[in-house]
């Protein structure tokens, strides 16, 4: 009934990433690549560093019970990943899975709705149910990087290794920090007979 508008400005239309906003935000991007030897994923590609006006989109986006942001923040994705990210390489992209209690607390899994909407803009196909989180341990924000590793230990596992076996993945997050959970989420994919991971986040801390 309503035409999308502006997800940060609430301006604009027909479009859920203003020009004016768009603008704003390529000033921050740094559309980045990080290569790790000693992970189970090879590759971390980010949009932006976690500061200034995208930190405050991205703590609304998790905390502040604004969703669609989701939406302009993949509007960025889809219009510039090109530069620096092939998405044609990948087999599979599957979501960073929260726990039940997690999800019923916010309401939706914020890694999830990025996931969905570029595996829908690229087709690619989004195995949302087969990384699965089987304890609502402890919010890594709370915790310095050495409790980081330890809390994500354990608390993840695959339902269906069939799905995952000798594919190509693209592992979404909303945030990468210290990398503790998608190195954890990678170990089982990996132990899944994943042939590759790599990870895609909005930000890096």
């Amino acid at each position: 009934m309503y035409p999308p508008v502006c997800g940060i400005c609430g301006k604009g239309k027909n479009t859920y990433l203003c020009k004016k906003c768009e603008n704003k935000l390529k000033t921050e991007a740094v559309l980045g690549q990080d290569k790790y030897r000693e992970t189970y994923f090879e590759n971390h590609f980010y949009l932006f560093q976690y500061q200034g006006n995208l930190r405050k989109l991205m703590l609304q986006y998790k905390f502040n019970e604004k969703p669609y942001l989701y939406k302009s923040f993949t509007a960025f994705f889809n219009k510039y990943q090109k530069n620096y990210l092939q998405m044609n390489f990948y087999d599979i992209i599957i979501p960073v899975p929260i726990s039940k209690k997690r999800f019923q607390i916010r309401g939706y899994n914020q890694s999830l709705l990025i996931a969905k909407e570029i595996a829908k803009i690229h087709h690619k196909k989004l195995e949302a149910d087969v990384l699965i989180k089987i304890q609502n341990n402890s919010p890594q924000s709370t915790l310095n990087k050495q409790e980081r590793e330890k809390n994500a230990k354990n608390v993840y596992k695959i339902r269906n290794t069939e799905k995952i076996k000798n594919k190509k993945i693209l592992l979404i997050d909303d945030i990468f920090t210290t990398g503790a959970t998608v190195n954890e989420c990678s170990k089982i994919l990996k132990q899944g007979q994943a042939k590759k991971v790599d990870i895609l986040t909005i930000a890096k801390d």
